[in-house]
């Protein structure tokens, strides 16, 4: 399986994907357009973050668009190979690190690093095809390292049932578009609001 780069220096290259399974959604093309369409004003010279990676495809259409540099963040060790691959076959590995990790307990991985802009796709469901709710576990998380920075944005795909209401003190949510089932939401600190806790 494939995918395009929709937009930028690579526009029309390929990106391989892995496999589909319940725990593996990747960004549908059009959410992709859309959330790039509301970024690009940003990208220029941003730090990315993508969490919970997947085959990267977010990250990778950062770059593409010219963020400076992209970090992934992905548990699946599986994942992680094929997007350094991704990385070798655009030539963008000398702007990106590849970090195994699960996103919502181990984003101490990230030593404190701060971000323009960060992405967040998590699974909708687990292998057995229970729904997860990743959302708010993964902002806090971000919260908790204080990993955006200032007048940064954080940008998360879920499905539309998802509460996500539930946002760290200091945080509110912007913004949120609608594609089907799935949301994207963003959100950003209040003005002045301290990093961490």
């Amino acid at each position: 399986m494939s995918m395009r780069v929709q937009s930028g220096a690579a526009r029309g290259r390929f990106i391989k994907a892995l496999p589909t399974g319940p725990e593996v959604r990747p960004i549908l093309a059009r959410i992709r357009k859309s959330l790039f369409d509301i970024l690009r004003p940003r990208l220029a010279g941003a730090r990315f973050l993508d969490l919970f990676a997947g085959t990267g495809t977010v990250g990778i259409e950062a770059l593409s668009n010219g963020a400076a540099s992209a970090v992934f963040v992905d548990v699946s060790a599986l994942s992680c190979r094929m997007i350094e691959k991704n990385l070798d076959a655009l030539g963008f590995r000398d702007r990106a690190r590849v970090l195994c990790a699960d996103v919502v307990r181990r984003l101490d991985v990230l030593n404190g690093q701060t971000f323009d802009l960060i992405f967040m796709g998590p699974p909708y469901k687990d292998s057995e095809r229970t729904p997860l709710a990743l959302t708010i576990p993964a902002l806090k998380a971000v919260d908790a390292q204080g990993l955006l920075d200032e007048g940064g944005r954080v940008m998360a795909q879920h499905h539309k049932k998802e509460n996500v209401d539930a946002v760290p003190p200091g945080w509110v949510r912007t913004r949120q578009n609608v594609y089907g089932d799935s949301v994207l939401s963003f959100f950003q600190k209040e003005n002045g609001a301290p990093h961490g806790h």
